[in-house]
């Protein structure tokens, strides 16, 4: 698990997809770490991923807006998502803060263009 820990602190993300043969068989996070290896005392030099990730993984598939992985993370309590094909096979993860940075940029063009609109001072205007 310690392995785990490293690469996530490395690539700077706070998930990982456990996959077994092509297969999704779980999800480790930054909250499996706190709530099943920290708060429970495990050694996280001993204590194996298969033991605290979680399992079964809430996933969605690859046409699924970022709108509606936004409610379904926000229904279930959770900050990473799988995104799988239509075999099963993960083909990305997106985070709630990634959701969340594209829809304040989304609504800040909408914001720019209604002011834009509003304060328009051409023929008519």
């Amino acid at each position: 698990m310690l392995d785990a820990m490293h690469a996530m602190a490395g690539a700077k993300v706070g998930s990982v997809a456990v996959v077994d043969h092509d297969h999704l068989v779980g999800i480790f996070s930054e909250r499996d770490v706190m709530l099943r290896v920290v708060v429970e005392g495990r050694d996280p030099r001993t204590t194996l991923v298969e033991e605290v990730m979680t399992s079964p993984v809430q996933t969605i598939p690859e046409r699924i807006t970022g709108d509606e992985a936004l409610r379904i993370m926000v229904q279930n309590h959770i900050r990473h998502l799988p995104v799988v094909d239509s075999r099963g096979h993960i083909q990305a993860m997106v985070s709630m803060r990634s959701l969340l940075e594209e829809k304040i940029t989304d609504l800040n063009l909408e914001i720019d263009s209604l002011e834009s609109y509003f304060t328009a001072d051409g023929i008519g205007g």
